[in-house]
């Protein structure tokens, strides 16, 4: 299985900061935000990992790369030594692509189509700024659904409050009477007005999409914002494929924000 993790924007909110620390290297407990959301994708079964990152963040390809001088460095402090183990372990499944235009999600997916053509099964996207806390990752629990379902592709949904649902991509469907945590999509709506939502069930940076995914990425048109929409696609998709949601458990931590990164730091299990 192929995972991919969109790393490419700029992280304005987190500036100055962000001038020389990718949001995504900030620190959660002993390891960068990033390591934590790679090593939920191996979790889940990945083989390889994709960080779509961009041109103008280097300082991603070079903590995933071996340096051999901290070997020598940390000789002797094993905690440090176990930490460097588990890292290097880790990178050997990390490739990179790079997004050299900012024009939305579904475009930043799309450049990593190069590395997962031979994707058999459905490829998990992770959004580089969301950290899911609970027992069982979110991924791991979304690929047990996809497998239970013939290898289904699966969103991950939260419920959010009414007066927020324009910030999301919300779903359409019922629950199933087996699994109330499941549903069976009929629509997804991106960004829509309070008044017209279809549901209060927001798409919550987790997704494992059929690989069809990247044929219809390329063929699609610009929508909110003037972007390419990952939730457009994935509407298309549901035209001739069945598309689970999954309410996964946990919490949901959006740390693209400094509000949301500082509670993460107070209440994520590392």
């Amino acid at each position: 299985m192929k995972a991919i993790i969109p790393a490419a924007g700029f992280g304005t909110r987190f500036f100055p900061a962000s001038k020389v620390v990718p949001k995504e290297l900030l620190p959660v407990g002993p390891r960068p935000a990033i390591q934590w959301i790679a090593e939920e994708a191996v979790a889940a079964g990945a083989d390889e990992v994709v960080i779509v990152t961009s041109p103008g963040k280097p300082q991603l390809r070079e903590y995933f790369s071996v340096d051999a001088a901290w070997r020598g460095r940390l000789a002797g402090k094993s905690a440090a030594e176990a930490e460097l183990d588990r890292l290097e372990k880790l990178s050997s499944k990390i490739v990179f692509a790079e997004q050299r235009e900012q024009r939305g999600l579904g475009h930043a997916v799309l450049q990593a189509a190069p590395q997962c053509r031979d994707a058999r099964e459905p490829v998990l996207i992770l959004l580089g700024d969301a950290l899911v806390d609970g027992e069982t990752p979110a991924s791991v629990a979304m690929a047990e659904r996809s497998r239970d379902s013939g290898g289904a592709s699966v969103v991950g949904l939260e419920r959010v409050p009414e007066e927020r649902v324009s910030r999301y991509g919300i779903i359409a469907g019922k629950a199933r009477t087996d699994d109330p945590r499941v549903y069976d999509l009929t629509d997804l709506v991106e960004k829509p007005k309070r008044e017209e939502a279809p549901s209060n069930l927001a798409v919550a940076g987790r997704y494992l999409l059929s690989p069809a995914i990247f044929e219809l990425l390329a063929s699609q048109t610009p929508g909110q914002g003037g972007e390419i929409q990952l939730t457009d696609a994935i509407r298309r998709l549901l035209a001739f494929s069945s598309v689970l949601g999954y309410r996964y458990p946990g919490r949901r931590h959006d740390i693209g924000n400094p509000a949301g990164y500082l509670d993460c730091l107070q209440s994520f299990r590392v």
